[in-house]
């Protein structure tokens, strides 16, 4: 098969990396670029790694999606618990407002406690995101 001679440009950087690879025995520069561009002209290696690309982009979207499912899902229930505990708790006298704020900043403070252990012991700044809204009365 006759082979046919081509002239090209390349950056020095790219003809250091040819002139190595082209040291080992038996590999010639012409191998190496020839084998570099009938890998590059080959529709099913293009095929190939699209389709891999795009199973792992699936992938992806997939557990994206579950995740918001789940996320939504969880902001719905904590609104019908807040919904139905606004609407059958009692209001409490006025004569017990302040014992009652008292002890929900306690269990409020404990909460935060939990979480920031959990979290990464940072109750310093869980207390400064989550202060408390002082009541207004």
């Amino acid at each position: 098969m006759r082979k046919q001679r081509v002239h090209i440009r390349l950056s020095d950087k790219v003809i250091d990396e040819l002139e190595q690879a082209a040291n080992a025995p038996g590999v010639t520069k012409s191998a190496i670029v020839e084998n570099a561009l009938a890998s590059y002209f080959d529709p099913s290696l293009k095929d190939s790694r699209e389709a891999a690309l795009m199973r792992r982009m699936d992938g992806f979207d997939l557990r994206q999606s579950a995740i918001e499912r789940d996320a939504t899902l969880i902001v719905e229930t904590l609104g019908q618990f807040v919904l139905y505990w606004l609407t059958r708790t009692d209001p409490l006298p006025d004569g017990e407002r302040d014992a009652a704020h008292n002890l929900g900043q306690k269990r409020f403070d404990y909460f935060i406690e939990q979480v920031a252990a959990k979290v990464g012991n940072d109750v310093g700044l869980s207390r400064r995101v989550f202060a408390p809204v002082a009541p207004e009365d």
